[in-house]
């Protein structure tokens, strides 16, 4: 047999040990995630009676792709304006969390005498929560709708953010080695222009592309291109100096506005899996146990820092965001721990060789500990927070209730406000399209021009061509929102507010000038006097030009379209409109939807019988059967498997309503369990001499209802006998091939003997 090489071997380790390790773990009723790490360390060559991995180089590999497609897949799950949705609660509170906590860390390191880098990668991993484990804490527990676990949620999506950005910051300070101002300024600018960039360029072509190729994209292809598409975007953005998981968290955000956003999570999902437990084995294999025995009171302290300091600095972020205490309390102890991302934060300290080595095996052990105490900490923020409340003296009841709800109604945004923040966004977007026009055709388009006309010709060419791409960009910063209804009010306001938004246009002409400069100085540094007339002449042109109007018109359109299909595809699906659902959360009324489980005992019940309203308080106001929508049901309307009902109510009232629900359906799955046993067996039973059944039919005999068993072949003589009705006679010597329970079928003989006491003996001549 031919050798193996050693990363298959390696490979199949590492699987069989997460397997064995994560069936265990779930048995106890662990994270999956804990399993995998001490998966991890049972595989490592730290632990030598058992197999381990050879070559922890090959593990390094699979673990960056792990690394890949946990991003891919959080992307997916992430998008841009779930961000918005979120609101400033999450933010305010997530800044002022992380913020803190990277303080506290940075602090901790320089007092043990650890260097800069170190200090600052520790502050970075004590500052994220786990996503994993708050959700399957979350699931386990029943606390979904709660309130305070829609806040939690929005945190984490703010994190998951945060640690990207962080991600591409610690990066740079990596390869500098030093805190220059100007470097990390030029390098946000540079990730938040590739960030527009994807971003803006992606929403404009990949939706378009997948509806077009809708109907060639089934499972098989529509996952090798969504991987494709993942790869290209790591390739790209290590091209231009950022990380893989960059890359693989951007193109998972845009695909997460497409149509085909979920059909692509699903898909993806097995190879997040795999590879996303390859890379937590890969960080249980770095814990070295001397390591963690020798830096025990580290591990301690940095446990008790997170244990504390997280609750405290999470809860007074939601308060400073608005919301009551009691939620801020509960938010608070949800998010005391350490995770998924603190691994990767400490894998990239690994690789770029700038923290300590023994700093990653004690942030793991940091990890475990406080992921077992997760549950717990959930468990005792409800009593904790009534406890803060009873201590708060009355003069902080609006601290108590939050002030974010003391202003339910919405006031009209200021006109100027509202115009600024329109133009400052589309003058940044098409600005920096038209930078990313211009360095594409400086980098490659214009050279190659030169090249095959090299005289004037070739430089004149090279400029109309990337003046004309940039042309339709350049109008909507000069046009864009000149004719809206809020410029129009300000114009008729006073004749102040003229002078300022006709300074508005002549800025952003100004910006435009530059725009077409930086085009044309490079190709034609001599003739610099002039080509300030030729950038307005040329503006000038655009901006009355019919032509670059429809263009820019269409193609502002088609990004608005693409960006909005996905919402608008699911508000088609929703029973009620978002804007709905907006208004009623303001009254503190939230709506679910809630599909019936084809093992549920309410399936066949009326809602008049079921009377949900008066068992849990929740209204009943929409019933979605396949494409049909039963709004308002009455209290006739019978619920069917698979029927999704969308009910209202408060949070309290809610989880009433999905526990009971719950309740009902794993009493049902129990008895459905005990009658499994019950299976269909099949067995002979012969017509001997004397019996009763001979010269009577099977309908006389009616044998279905009186043995509860069902002939399915007679063999007479030597013939087998299959297509018979319930006119067939029976006699003596006949085979009958029965089907049933076994318990039945052992009493066939005598359940039809009984039946047929007072049956006459012949029914029809033989």
């Amino acid at each position: 047999m031919a050798h193996l090489p050693n990363f298959i071997i390696d490979l199949a380790v590492i699987l069989i040990s997460a397997g064995i390790v994560t069936i265990l773990f779930k048995w106890l009723k662990q994270p999956v995630v804990l399993g995998y790490i001490v998966a991890g360390l049972l595989a490592s060559p730290h632990i030598s009676f058992l197999p381990t991995v050879t070559d922890t180089a090959n593990i390094h590999v699979w673990s960056e792709i792990g690394i890949i497609f946990l991003l891919f897949a959080l992307g997916l799950e992430f998008s841009f304006k779930k961000l918005v949705s979120v609101g400033g609660t999450a933010s305010i509170a997530t800044v002022i969390n992380m913020g803190s906590m990277i303080v506290i860390g940075y602090i901790i390191g320089k007092l043990l005498g650890w260097g800069f880098m170190d200090s600052i990668f520790l502050g970075g991993m004590l500052s994220m929560s786990s996503t994993t484990i708050i959700i399957k804490a979350f699931t386990d527990m029943n606390l979904q709708k709660k309130k305070f676990a829609g806040i939690v949620f929005g945190m984490l999506i703010v994190e998951d953010l945060a640690a990207i950005l962080m991600m591409v910051l610690l990066s740079t300070l990596a390869v500098s080695q030093k805190f220059e101002g100007s470097e990390l300024v030029e390098e946000m600018l540079k990730l938040v222009f590739f960030i527009l960039i994807w971003f803006v360029v992606g929403i404009y072509l990949i939706p378009t592309l997948l509806k077009k190729l809708k109907k060639h994209l089934n499972d098989e292809t529509l996952l090798i291109v969504a991987v494709g598409l993942c790869l290209g975007m790591v390739l790209f953005a290590s091209a231009v100096g950022f990380s893989a998981a960059l890359g693989a968290f951007i193109m998972g955000s845009i695909l997460a506005e497409t149509i085909e956003a979920k059909h692509i999570e699903h898909l993806v999902e097995p190879l997040k899996n795999l590879f996303g437990a390859v890379f937590f084995v890969s960080v249980g294999m770095m814990i070295d146990p001397d390591i963690i025995v020798k830096y025990a009171g580290l591990i301690i302290l940095l446990t008790v820092v997170i244990l504390i300091g997280r609750p405290i600095f999470a809860a007074l972020g939601v308060v400073a965001s608005g919301q009551g205490t009691k939620v801020a309390v509960q938010s608070g102890f949800s998010l005391a721990q350490i995770g998924e991302f603190s691994f990767i934060i400490a894998t990239l300290g690994m690789s770029l060789k700038v923290i300590r080595e023994d700093m990653y095996p004690i942030i793991v052990a940091v990890s475990v500990i406080t992921t077992f105490t997760t549950p717990y900490f959930i468990k005792v923020s409800d009593p904790i927070a009534s406890w803060v409340d009873k201590k708060l003296p009355n003069k902080w009841n609006r601290l108590r209730s939050g002030y974010a709800n003391s202003y339910k109604s919405v006031n009209k945004q200021n006109t100027w406000k509202k115009l600024l923040k329109s133009i400052l966004l589309n003058v940044a977007v098409y600005f920096t399209i038209s930078i990313a026009i211009m360095l594409l055709f400086q980098r490659f388009i214009t050279p190659f021009i030169i090249d095959f006309i090299p005289n004037i010709w070739g430089k004149v060419l090279a400029a109309t061509l990337t003046l004309l791409l940039m042309a339709p960009m350049m109008r909507a910063i000069i046009m864009k929102r000149n004719k809206s209804q809020d410029f129009k009010n300000l114009w008729s306001d006073n004749y102040f507010n003229r002078g300022a938004l006709v300074s508005l246009i002549v800025l952003r002409v100004a910006i435009c000038v530059a725009l077409t400069l930086m085009v044309l100085i490079p190709l034609f540094p001599t003739a610099t006097p002039i080509l300030g007339i030729i950038a307005l002449v040329f503006l000038t042109i655009i901006t009355f030009s019919q032509a670059f109007k429809k263009q820019s018109r269409m193609i502002e359109n088609r990004f608005i379209q693409n960006l909005n299909s996905k919402q608008q595809y699911d508000e088609s699906l929703a029973a009620i409109p978002s804007q709905v659902a907006n208004d009623l959360l303001s009254k503190d009324i939230h709506i679910e939807e809630v599909e019936i489980s084809p093992l549920s005992n309410v399936i066949g019940k009326s809602l008049r019988e079921l009377n949900f309203k008066q068992r849990t308080g929740v209204n009943i106001i929409c019933v979605i059967r396949g494409e049909r929508k039963i709004n308002i049901p009455d209290g006739k309307e019978i619920l069917y498997p698979y029927d999704r009902i969308v009910i209202a109510g408060s949070d309290e009232e809610i989880q009433s309503f999905t526990t009971s629900l719950e309740e009902r359906n794993k009493a049902l799955e129990e008895k459905e369990e005990e009658s499994a046993t019950y299976h269909i067996s099949l067995s002979q039973y012969i017509v001997e001499k004397g019996s009763a059944m001979i010269g009577k039919s099977i309908i006389k005999l009616n044998i279905r209802d009186k043995t509860e068993c069902m002939i399915i072949g007679i063999d007479r003589n030597d013939e087998s006998i299959t297509n018979f009705d319930a006119r067939f006679i029976f006699q003596e010597g006949d085979i009958l091939w029965l089907a049933g329970e076994k318990e039945m079928l052992n009493a066939f003989g005598d359940n039809i003997e009984a039946a047929t006491e007072n049956t006459p003996t012949m029914e029809f001549p033989i």
